[in-house]
């Protein structure tokens, strides 16, 4: 059965390609979440005063692919620690977000989380919140990584892929 999962790990361009190399994953798109404005662009998100994310949105078919996957590579992503950032990339458009979409996505999520902090000596920082709107970014944004003959946005995926 075709679900949908959402999540927010910092840049969204390197987030949808790893889950779109993951079988079972049978779309990903990358938008905007949890903000105040309807339909924003892109440059009104990085502007850090919409309250969105960057997120990534993907359709996975839950026989081939259990959504616990898919947290596991949510988390192997990017620094859940991080408040408001990925490296370099600075503002509340880049936290760190699960987007649960029904009860169980919210129990794994939550567990996934609890798991995860045990690794670290830091908080993690992942906000786990019901799934508001999604509005999908400008078709460049779309697959970005793979228009431009990228395998990754940091050399850590590039490994990966």
């Amino acid at each position: 059965m075709e679900k949908k999962a959402t999540f927010g790990a910092g840049c969204f361009w390197g987030v949808e390609a790893a889950f779109r190399r993951t079988q079972g994953v049978t779309g990903t798109k990358v938008g905007y979440a949890g903000g105040g404005v309807d339909n924003p662009t892109y440059e009104q998100v990085c502007s850090d005063t919409t309250g969105h994310a960057e997120v990534v949105e993907v359709t996975y078919d839950d026989e081939q692919v259990p959504y616990e996957q898919l947290l596991t590579i949510f988390w192997l992503e990017h620094d859940p620690t991080q408040l408001n950032r990925q490296g370099p990339d600075v503002g509340s458009q880049y936290r760190s977000v699960v987007f649960v979409h029904d009860d169980e996505q919210r129990a794994a999520a939550e567990a996934s989380r609890e798991a995860v902090q045990a690794r670290f000596t830091r908080p993690v920082v992942t906000q786990i919140e019901d799934a508001p709107p999604f509005w999908e970014a400008e078709d460049y944004h779309q697959q970005y990584l793979e228009k431009r003959g990228l395998a990754s946005c940091t050399p850590r995926l590039a490994v990966v892929s």
